[in-house]
């Protein structure tokens, strides 16, 4: 395989993998949450995904997870986003603040 090739290879399935994440996206904001966590997971599950859409997709299916009532799922996602070797700086930084906002209001529900 010459470097062509697996460049063309490379955007073929970021490319392919951001279209799932976009229709994700879509599903959510349609509050198709299941049809949301399915895009995302199987964004994720794609052969040769780069790990910033990997974070991506995994901080967004905890957004889902969270909104439709499963913040141990939602705090699990994002957690695995923290652990990421890679990954986006910001979208890290966005776990984060999540993550202390949902153990704040978890902490306020036990006051």
């Amino acid at each position: 395989m010459n470097i062509l090739d697996w460049l063309s290879g490379r955007f073929s399935n970021r490319r392919k993998a951001l279209s799932l994440y976009k229709r994700g996206v879509a599903r959510a904001r349609n509050r198709n949450r299941q049809g949301a966590i399915d895009d995302y997971t199987a964004t994720m599950a794609m052969r040769d995904v780069p790990e910033d859409v990997k974070a991506m997709a995994l901080y967004r299916r905890a957004l889902v997870h969270v909104a439709a009532g499963d913040e141990v799922k939602g705090v699990d996602d994002l957690n695995g986003v923290l652990a990421m070797d890679e990954g986006l700086c910001n979208v890290k930084t966005m776990a984060r603040h999540r993550l202390a906002g949902l153990e704040s209001r978890s902490s306020d529900k036990h006051a």
